[in-house]
């Protein structure tokens, strides 16, 4: 990200300079003054999140291009929107520099945040830049969600059946890939291409929600007679899936069964890697950027049913709070899931 003699530095432009560049990522008519100033339907209640990535921790040149590292962190910021059922509405970028970075690094950078936010027509409203001795990405995201239907993780219920709107697994398999490319020998191009691209380019699901609401007015309409607004519990499984299951049953006071033979992984595992090694990436792996919702059974097979491409239930809330992963094939023991086997920052 530096060293490049043709392009100028972060250093030689100053702040003024850069800024004056950046701004060009950003509509013309929101910034400019000391904050932005972003409108929200009546009625509908503001969601806020704030994602921080640093270089070395969560990216690095060895793994990542700028425009990837814009794409995951505008990404993960959509994410958490999506897992409270809220479609976002701008993001301001808090960036630190090394005075030593090229500026097209930066430009690449906010391309690649600007890709990923175009499809979610979502805009940079503004932001801030300051030195610092390594990169740092900080992206706080703005959006809006029906007071009644926000996902929250303490809504979580006996009975209520797990979802997960995807695999899991593949953005794991991609990052080892591009640490260790002689991995891939026994894989074909197609197939490595697609592991990478899901740890370089995920996708926040804010597709299901539309779907989602859909099918709980439905459920509500023949229960009930009426639209009834039915809480669910969710998060997103950007650290992993058993760190999304244990946090709901955590926060909403129950546990889980946890189903090992339901758990979708991409195909190309069967060949590749075994059984343990398969399960770790899915469980542990993270930055799949899938949703884990918990709600009634009903709304829950028809929310599978409609999303397809490896949507599954795998588990059940239960009494108590030990989440369990069960191998119904009982070719393995029960396995309980902690926190503490997860990534955890100062772990």
């Amino acid at each position: 990200m530096n060293n490049e003699l043709s392009f100028p530095l972060v250093q030689e432009i100053g702040e003024q300079g850069l800024l004056k560049i950046l701004q060009r990522f950003c509509p013309a008519d929101i910034i400019g003054d000391d904050a932005a100033v972003i409108a929200t339907e009546p009625g509908k209640t503001l969601v806020v999140t704030t994602d921080v990535l640093v270089e070395n921790i969560h990216f690095s040149e060895n793994t990542t291009s700028p425009e990837d590292v814009g794409w995951r962190a505008a990404a993960a910021n959509l994410s958490d929107l999506a897992a409270m059922g809220a479609y976002p509405l701008g993001i301001t970028v808090g960036l630190g520099l090394p005075g030593n970075v090229c500026v097209s690094w930066v430009e690449s950078l906010y391309r690649g945040m600007t890709e990923c936010l175009q499809s979610y027509d979502t805009p940079i409203v503004g932001g801030d830049v300051v030195r610092s001795p390594v990169v740092t990405v900080a992206i706080t995201a703005f959006g809006q969600a029906d007071p009644h239907r926000i996902i929250r993780r303490t809504q979580a219920k006996i009975g209520d059946a797990i979802v997960i709107t995807g695999v899991h697994g593949a953005s794991r398999a991609g990052l080892e890939l591009l640490l260790h490319p002689e991995k891939a020998e026994n894989l074909i191009e197609e197939e490595r291409t697609a592991l990478i691209r899901a740890h370089q380019r995920p996708k926040p699901r804010l597709d299901v929600l539309p779907i989602l609401w859909q099918i709980l007015d439905s459920y509500s309409q023949t229960r009930h007679g009426a639209s009834l607004h039915l809480p669910i519990a969710g998060m997103d499984s950007s650290d992993g899936l058993a760190d999304a299951v244990v946090q709901i049953c955590r926060t909403s006071n129950v546990g889980a069964v946890v189903e090992r033979t339901q758990i979708a992984f991409p195909k190309v595992f069967d060949q590749w890697l075994t059984k343990e090694q398969a399960l770790e990436y899915a469980l542990y792996g993270g930055e799949d950027f899938e949703l884990v919702l918990c709600l009634p059974k009903e709304p829950a097979d028809e929310l599978v049913q409609q999303l397809g491409q490896g949507a599954a239930i795998v588990g059940e809330i239960t009494e108590g709070s030990t989440v369990i992963l069960r191998d119904p094939d009982q070719e393995f023991p029960d396995q309980v899931l902690t926190l503490s086997q997860g990534f955890q920052h100062f772990g």
